[in-house]
């Protein structure tokens, strides 16, 4: 019996839809992670985009536990020297929350053009309004 190898060609992918309102930021990035890497699927293959879009909605509504809302750091330079920027995430989150998530989750995908390809597929938007209706998305329960 030889193993099962998913080509390209013939994944099938869906549209879902995570909600992320009060639920941790970490707790929705791996499962939104895992949602685009396609390790919910039987024919995961690691070498593969198997995955499907991901859709989060309601992202400044997310939930940092114990005091990493002021001491978590987000980091990036603009490439000058002395070109460091540093803000907590209490101010990431009130100004682009968008940003924080998208963060989170593309640390979580491989470093490779294979997860860039699987990071073009999410979604994320700040409220709970989103223009993929078109897509017809499933809502994604998880940890309940």
């Amino acid at each position: 019996m030889s193993t099962f190898m998913a080509k390209a060609n013939e994944v099938d992918r869906k549209w879902y839809i995570i909600d992320a309102a009060g639920k941790p930021l970490g707790r929705v990035a791996s499962e939104a992670a895992r949602l685009l890497r396609g390790k919910h699927k039987p024919i995961f293959t690691p070498h593969v985009d198997t995955g499907d879009h991901v859709i989060i909605l309601n992202a400044e509504k997310i939930v940092l536990t114990g005091k990493k809302m002021t001491q978590k750091l987000y980091y990036h330079h603009s490439r000058y020297p002395g070109g460091m920027k540093l803000v907590n995430y209490a101010t990431l989150l009130r100004t682009n929350p968008e940003r924080a998530m998208e963060k989170a989750i593309k640390g979580m995908l491989p470093k490779n053009r294979l997860g860039a390809q699987m990071y073009r597929k999410l979604k994320v938007y700040q409220g709970s309004e989103h223009p993929h209706q078109a897509q017809q998305p499933e809502v994604w329960n998880f940890g309940e």
